[in-house]
C-alpha cells in the first residue's frame, strides 16, 4: 500500500496534467469540461464502502453522466431577450454542440415543461431515454474520448485506456447497443492511481472545471462571465420541495439533525438539505436529502457532518431496513430516483480521503473532529449488499 505522501504527490501529478489539458487542449466544444466532470463523477459515485474507487466506467455510464451535467444547460438562458439555449460550440456561426441539440430535442419532444428535473423525465418518457442515451454514447465514443488526453497533437494517455480509436464504425457500436453479438469493448479503464486521484482532487478539480467551462461558454456566446455560472451548475434545491412533504412525515416531523419537531415559527420551519453538500457534489438523488430546520441548515451550510449524523444517514439508507422502504415509496410516488448506491459511494468517497483533524459540523455552531479510523468503523458497519429491486 502506497503511503500518504505517494498518493498526494501522484494526485498533484495528475491535477498539473489536467491543468494543462484544459490549457491546451483544442476542443471547439464544451466536451472536454463534461467528460471530466463525468469521469471524476463516476468516481466518487462508484467508490466502495473501503474508500476504494472503480478501476474501470462504461461509455453508458458516462453517456447518462453527461445527460445530467448538460441537462440545466438546455433551457433559455434569458427567454426575454434573443439569447434562448446557451451555444457550447465555436465553430460554425450560430452552430450547436450536437450532444446539447439532442439533449434538448428529448427535453422538447418529451413535453414535461422547461424545468422539469431529469429525474422526473427519464422516469416518464423511458424508451425515448434510451435512444437519447444511445445518441449521446456514440459521440462520446466517436469523438470526445479517442480525442480528450491529445496535447499539442501528441496523445498522452495519462487518464484512460480505450480499445478503440477514431476509425471506429457506427454500425459496430449499433450492433453492441442492440444487444446483438459484437466485438465493440464499452470500458473506460483508469490508469493506475488515476480513479483514487480523481475522488481525492474533487474539492479543488471541480469550481476549476465549472470556471473554464463557464468562460468558455461566454466566450461563445459573446456574454459576460458574471452571473452565467450561477445559470450553468447553480443548485437546483427549490426543485426538492416538491418532496419536502413526503420527507418530513417519513422523518416523523422531526429535523433530521437535532431531532426537534419542525414547526411554523421561524428558524424552526422545514427545510430541505443536501446531505453531502452541493458544493461538495451536486446530487438531488433522493438518499442524499433531508429535511431539516431552518436554523440547522442555515448552521450546517456547505459543511460535511459529523460521525454521529452520518452513522444515522447510513443507516437510513440500508435496504433492509424500514426507512429506505419510505424512501422507495417516496420516489415511486414522486417520481423521482433514489440513487442511493451512487450518493453512498460519493458519501465514503468523500469521508474516507479526510485528513486527520478536519472539522466535522456537528451542531449550532459545534464541530468536530475527523477520526479517520473511526469513519472507516462507520463505513464498514453500515455496509451491506444492496437491493433496490423495489425501486
Amino acid at each position: 500500500m502506497t503511503s500518504r505522501s505517494a498518493d498526494d504527490a501522484d494526485a498533484l501529478g495528475l491535477a498539473e496534467r489536467i491543468l494543462t489539458l484544459l490549457d491546451q487542449g483544442r476542443f471547439t466544444a464544451t466536451y472536454k469540461y463534461a467528460v471530466l466532470l463525468g469521469l471524476m463523477d463516476l468516481c466518487l459515485e462508484g467508490t466502495s464502502h473501503t474508500g476504494l474507487p472503480p478501476r474501470m466506467v462504461t461509455t453508458r455510464q458516462l453517456a447518462e453522466k453527461l445527460i445530467e451535467l448538460y441537462w440545466p444547460h438546455t433551457v433559455p438562458y434569458a427567454p426575454s431577450s434573443n439569447i434562448q439555449v446557451l451555444r457550447q460550440n465555436a465553430g460554425t456561426s450560430n452552430s450547436q454542440a450536437e450532444i446539447v441539440s439532442a439533449i434538448e430535442r428529448f427535453r422538447n419532444q418529451s413535453r414535461s415543461g422547461s424545468w422539469a428535473p431529469l429525474t422526473r423525465v427519464k422516469l416518464e418518457h423511458r424508451e425515448q431515454f434510451i435512444r437519447l442515451v444511445d445518441k449521446i454514447e456514440w459521440k462520446l465514443i466517436e469523438m470526445p474520448l479517442p480525442k480528450l488526453q491529445r496535447v499539442s497533437g501528441r496523445e498522452h494517455r495519462f487518464l484512460y485506456e480505450i480499445a478503440w480509436s477514431d476509425d471506429i464504425r457506427y454500425d459496430q457500436v449499433r450492433q453492441y447497443q442492440r444487444e446483438r453479438l459484437g466485438d465493440f469493448d464499452n470500458r473506460i479503464l483508469f490508469r493506475p492511481g488515476v480513479s483514487e486521484s480523481l475522488t481525492r482532487l474533487n474539492g479543488l478539480l471541480r469550481p476549476l472545471i465549472h470556471k473554464q467551462w463557464t468562460l468558455k461558454v461566454a466566450q461563445i456566446n459573446g456574454l459576460p462571465e458574471a452571473r452565467l455560472e450561477s445559470f450553468l451548475f447553480g443548485s437546483t434545491r427549490a426543485v426538492t420541495e416538491a418532496v419536502r412533504g413526503p420527507l418530513q412525515e417519513a422523518q416523523q416531523g422531526r429535523c433530521f439533525y437535532c431531532e426537534e419537531r419542525l414547526g411554523p415559527a421561524q428558524d424552526r420551519r422545514p427545510e430541505v438539505d443536501h446531505f453531502i453538500p452541493w458544493a461538495r457534489y451536486p446530487e438531488d438523488g433522493l438518499s442524499n436529502l433531508v429535511v431539516a430546520h431552518e436554523r440547522c441548515n442555515r448552521l450546517k451550510r456547505d459543511f460535511l457532518a459529523a460521525d454521529g449524523h452520518v452513522k444515522k444517514w447510513l443507516k437510513r439508507n440500508r435496504p433492509d431496513l424500514e426507512d429506505m422502504r419510505q424512501l422507495q415509496a417516496i420516489s415511486q410516488q414522486a417520481h423521482w430516483e433514489l440513487r442511493r448506491d451512487e450518493i453512498v459511494g460519493v458519501a465514503s468517497a468523500v469521508y474516507l480521503s479526510l485528513p486527520a483533524g478536519a472539522e466535522l459540523w456537528q451542531e449550532g455552531q459545534q464541530f468536530e473532529v475527523a477520526v479517520p479510523a473511526r469513519l472507516q468503523d462507520i463505513f464498514q458497519a453500515a455496509s451491506v449488499t444492496p437491493d433496490l429491486s423495489a425501486e
